[in-house]
């Protein structure tokens, strides 16, 4: 897709989320909460697909940087901007002028975080990579937990109501945007070289290690906006919502999706939000269904859902059917 089409549909994106926003009171509150949730998914799907897809890391840490965001944009609006502006106290205030800085503190608080994990681990490779990330994401929530000043394990409540569809709507387009121009742009081939083969392009000048931090910096950035977002639509913040299995969870959608594949991320992060949300009316199997489905997909398409390898086998059976069978040729006397 060319640069300038993709600055329109994050154009369109942004004029959409405004008057959906416009019109969020006339929505049905369950729906709003699930359209908020599937937009905050699809921005930690994409982000974590820069890491894990494009640049063929394996980063189980995405959590820790969500909570990091989500903890620093909360403590903004709720105690730094009151006191160092008096007018932040008003709600408009904060809607207006204080929130996207605080969802701006919170990305760069994650994306230094990024830096400081990513440095010394990012020389491992694979499963070693999966348990040190996994490891700090462990860490980032335990200090949350015993972190007083930001309401310890009870979590932090009474954050301002903040984020509705126009913030996540564009947010989620514009990690699109960013992620998608990123890699196609000339300096994201060097993603792909280092996915493909990072012997090879460390053989031929390739600095893999500036690669693969910067694609965890931008990716654990766009997670701190995510956690933001999900503050301030939650009104409040538990470290036990951002375990290991939150991280497992987003890992879920990248793979079922694609490694690589943006729009496969993005239909299986909606899809993946959907799904338990669809399965509601058989609450008692819900889990049981969800977890089977899930394998399911993953032993028929191990290489992700949406790749038209996987569309093609689906509408092979009818293509078959609707070609008319071809006649024998006549045989020669």
């Amino acid at each position: 897709m060319m640069p300038g089409r993709r600055f329109l549909l994050l154009l369109g994106a942004v004029a959409a989320g405004s008057v959906l926003s416009l019109q969020s009171h006339r929505i049905n509150p369950y729906f709003l909460d699930v359209a908020v949730t599937v937009a905050i998914n699809v921005i930690l799907a994409v982000s974590l697909n820069l890491i894990n897809g494009y640049t063929g890391q394996f980063s189980l840490g995405h959590a820790g940087f969500m909570a990091i965001g989500a903890y620093i944009a909360a403590s903004t609006t709720m105690f730094w901007a009151p006191g160092l502006l008096p007018a932040a106290s008003s709600p408009g205030f904060i809607g207006m002028a204080v929130f996207p800085a605080a969802l701006l503190a919170g990305g760069l608080a994650a994306g230094l975080a990024g830096i400081l994990v990513g440095a010394p681990s990012l020389r491992l490779k694979g499963d070693y990579l999966a348990i040190v990330t996994l490891g700090f994401g462990e860490i980032i929530r335990v200090i949350f937990r015993n972190l007083e000043s930001v309401g310890g394990a009870l979590g932090l409540n009474g954050i301002p109501a903040c984020t509705n569809l126009f913030w996540t709507i564009s947010m989620a387009a514009l990690t699109i945007y960013a992620v998608t121009s990123m890699v196609h742009s000339t300096y994201g081939r060097g993603f792909t070289a280092v996915q493909d083969d990072e012997i090879a392009a460390e053989a031929i000048g390739i600095n893999t290690t500036r690669y693969k931090i910067t694609a965890f910096v931008v990716g654990a950035f766009f997670a701190g906006i995510a956690g933001g977002l999900y503050g301030h639509f939650k009104l409040s913040i538990d470290p036990r919502g951002f375990d290991f299995m939150k991280s497992i969870e987003i890992a879920l959608m990248v793979i079922l999706g694609g490694m690589g594949n943006t729009v496969g991320v993005i239909i299986a992060a909606i899809l993946l939000t959907l799904l338990p949300e669809l399965l509601r009316p058989v609450a008692e199997y819900r889990m049981m269904l969800y977890s089977f489905l899930l394998i399911l997909l993953m032993l028929t398409c191990p290489q992700g859902l949406f790749q038209p390898r996987f569309f093609r086998r689906l509408l092979s059976p009818f293509l078959r059917g609707s070609a008319a069978p071809a006649e024998d040729p006549p045989r020669p006397a």
